[in-house]
């Protein structure tokens, strides 16, 4: 099977810094109030090869996307403090951070939440249960520099 992985390069200039090495996996920004769910879905993104943090809320995914600046977001839109639709708004408001692509990961499964979600802002959109497949062609396409495939 394969998974995609990071490609295991480190920073040289730590050396001459005297700074621990650099860890230069893709950020993806996880989100989701299912303590289970995102459980799960921070461990797909370890297996594709990425750096996770976690979100239980609309706050604090803004909070962690302002000081943490991730390479992408994988966002719940049924959240329990703002929803999905106001996180977008508000990245997209923000200019540190609009430029940050926002995949929804959502249980709205009718093409009427799917076209106005894609509407919203977001570059991709899966509903729930999602398949792992294409969760890996969607993170594949948005950190495709950063990626490497590896099999298993």
């Amino acid at each position: 099977m394969n998974y995609l992985h990071w490609d295991n390069k480190l920073e040289s200039s730590s050396f001459i810094s005297g700074q621990p090495p650099v860890d230069k996996r893709p950020l993806v920004l996880a989100v989701d109030d299912n303590p289970d769910n995102l459980e799960l879905l921070t461990q797909i993104l370890d297996l594709f090869g990425c750096e996770c943090v976690g979100a239980v809320d609309g706050y604090a995914a803004l909070s962690a996307a302002v000081d943490r600046q991730p390479d992408l977001i994988v966002l719940d839109i049924c959240l329990p403090d703002i929803d999905g639709m106001e996180v977008v708004k508000r990245v997209q408001q923000n200019p540190d951070i609009r430029h940050i692509p926002i995949v929804a990961v959502t249980a709205l499964a009718k093409p009427e939440d799917r076209d106005r979600i894609l509407q919203a802002g977001c570059v991709e959109y899966l509903s729930k249960p999602f398949n792992i497949k294409d969760l890996e062609s969607v993170i594949r396409q948005h950190l495709n520099s950063r990626l490497v495939l590896v099999e298993f």
